[in-house]
């Protein structure tokens, strides 16, 4: 008895004095009813099983708070990333300074070895960095002049100097950890299911152990103390514990397995109504596209070798600022690196149409389709060329010399790599894919052709593209829109999650999408709905194992076949089954 009296002091105090708290409160939790068992059981006598009753649930508890923690750390551990000191420039040398005080529009430098301390600009040097806290990504990113830093990425090889670009509270990084801490604090839905059943629950199993303490010798056999004994089973028996924490710790689990892999979720909701989605809406620029426009094809017509026509063409276009111009220029610096561009006199930009321009006395126009007519140089040779490069999707350019049209060339945005992969995952988990662009309807259906995308939609504005959602809506039910999160905002609010891609360079991506892609890989959309049905399946069986245990436990314990150290073992083994299976999440 002194052993027991000692554990009940030791271990039961505590939950002791939440029952009483409960009790002041007119709370009925799952501290009032272990409070209510153990001093029943001490009250007839039991005290052995009292001590085991209270000690196997502090250790439950603990274990339940320690394994919450670490799932809750899993996610602190992707945002503690950031070193507390930077290396800046300081008159004229490099000196460490504490990252609170650097102040933004200084320069700092980062080595390899080290964590980048603030998100920044390249000033100067090449490297290689680890960004996968960041974004996910699994491969180091090399990075020079002009390329984004963000705080917490591993330089793993080359030396860069930096302009900082957000001071350390506004860092992609900070960003990251206000929003998991914010998702943190929503409850999902299912977990309000929970907390609500248990509010009701937990008086009806108190009113059935009175119940039975009262009826139980009157219309069955035994004493008032065998009744009393059972009702004190039943009450530990039927304590919700495994119940009220299957729900958080698998939500969280999610939260961080979607984290480790460069996918931010904004609150439990949006990952449980993720595996409800039929439908999901792709921005095509920048999401199942590179967003870039490059020189795709270069095409001699006549006798002026393409080489030739090439260097003129880039000539020409070296001194417009036009994406295509430019995405010619490069080209045309990728096939030919020792080459220098010819002189330009008396360069013009033709509004809209292109430009021209006199080389070696010779006059040059190099334009669109628009204004090889306007020359009058139009052939139906030239057109058959023109229309087959329009009718795949590209922006046609045409090198014209006094005497007629030259070479032809044609500028397109580029399918990503990782694109098909996304649109067949998509398919495979019978979600289906739908483009929606602003571009011309004859690019959409062509990249819809390579991604294997059935329904492609063109030349939308934003409102209209909103209108689509709102269609797909009614036609399938859960849709998704994955988008920028700037232009493409009314259709994100418009669908029941809102994806943005590329979140990682932009706050306004991180604020507005419910789901946001850390870099722009769009296979994680896939990825982002086969957690979420996992995070379902998981739920089930915690809530499926909760309840099972219960039942069976409860209809030993009213036959009367049930005893404390049976129920506390049942209470016990239930919660810390369902605390391990929603860890499993973690470990994905």
């Amino acid at each position: 008895m002194v052993l027991a009296a000692l554990s009940i002091l030791s271990a039961g105090l505590p939950t002791l004095k939440k029952g009483w708290i409960a009790i002041k409160n007119f709370t009925l939790n799952i501290y009032f009813l272990m409070s209510l068992a153990v001093i029943g059981a001490l009250v007839i006598g039991k005290w052995p099983e009292a001590a085991m009753v209270v000690f196997l649930f502090a250790i439950a508890e603990a274990i339940e708070a320690l394994s919450l923690e670490r799932a809750r750390n899993a996610i602190k551990s992707l945002t503690a990333l950031a070193p507390e000191t930077a290396e800046v420039m300081i008159d004229g040398g490099w000196k460490d300074q504490p990252v609170a005080s650097v102040l933004l529009g200084s320069r700092i430098r980062v080595r390899t070895g080290s964590r980048v301390p603030l998100d920044a600009s390249v000033e100067s040097g090449r490297a290689a960095l680890d960004q996968a806290p960041i974004t996910g990504e699994s491969l180091p990113v090399d990075k020079q002049v002009g390329d984004p830093l963000y705080a917490g990425s591993i330089v793993t090889d080359g030396v860069v100097e930096a302009t900082v670009t957000a001071v350390a509270g506004e860092s992609t990084l900070a960003r990251i950890a206000a929003a998991i801490q914010d998702a943190q604090s929503q409850r999902a839905p299912t977990q309000r299911f929970v907390d609500q059943f248990a509010r009701y629950y937990t008086p009806a199993v108190v009113v059935l152990a009175l119940l039975v303490a009262a009826l139980g010798p009157v219309l069955f056999a035994g004493t008032w103390g065998d009744w009393l004994y059972q009702a004190l089973v039943l009450l530990v028996i039927a304590c919700p514990c495994a119940l009220v924490v299957s729900t958080p710790i698998t939500v969280v689990s999610g939260l961080a397995a979607a984290a480790k892999h460069g996918i931010l979720i904004k609150g439990g909701a949006y990952l449980e109504s993720g595996r409800l989605l039929k439908v999901v809406a792709l921005d095509k620029t920048g999401t199942l596209t590179q967003g870039k426009p490059v020189l795709t094809d270069n095409e001699p017509f006549g006798d002026l070798p393409i080489e030739m026509a090439l260097q003129i063409a880039a000539s020409l276009d070296e001194h417009s600022t036009h994406p295509v111009a430019k995405a010619l220029v490069s080209g045309w610096k990728l096939q030919q690196p020792d080459a220098a561009t010819l002189p330009v006199e008396d360069f013009g930009v033709l509004n809209g149409r292109g430009v021209k321009g006199n080389i070696d006395g010779q006059s040059w126009h190099l334009g669109n389709h628009r204004l090889v007519e306007e020359l009058g140089v139009c052939s139906p040779a030239l057109e058959a060329r023109l229309s087959l490069l329009e009718n795949a999707g590209k922006t046609v350019i045409v090198l014209c010399a006094a005497s007629g049209p030259v070479a032809i060339f044609a500028v397109a945005d580029t399918v990503r790599p990782e694109s098909f992969a996304a649109v067949t995952a998509l398919k495979a988990l019978n979600v289906v894919p739908v483009m929606l662009t602003g571009d011309n309807p004859a690019t959409a259906k062509s990249i819809a052709a390579q991604l294997g995308i059935q329904d492609a939609r063109g030349n939308l504005m934003p409102e209209d593209k909103q209108t689509a959602v709102a269609e797909l809506k009614r036609r399938f039910g859960s849709v998704g829109m994955v988008g920028d999160g700037v232009n493409d905002a009314p259709a994100l609010a418009q669908a029941d999650i809102g994806f943005a891609m590329g979140a990682a360079g932009t706050a306004t991506a991180l604020e507005t999408a419910d789901v946001a892609i850390m870099d722009d890989d769009p296979r994680k959309i896939a990825d982002f709905i086969s957690l979420s049905r996992r995070c379902a399946s998981v739920l089930k069986q915690n809530i499926g194992l909760a309840l099972g245990i219960k039942v069976v436990f409860l209809a030993l314990a009213l036959s009367g076949h049930a005893t404390l150290w049976m129920a506390v073992f049942a209470d016990m083994g239930a919660s810390l089954l369902v605390v391990f299976n929603g860890l499993r999440l973690l470990r994905r």
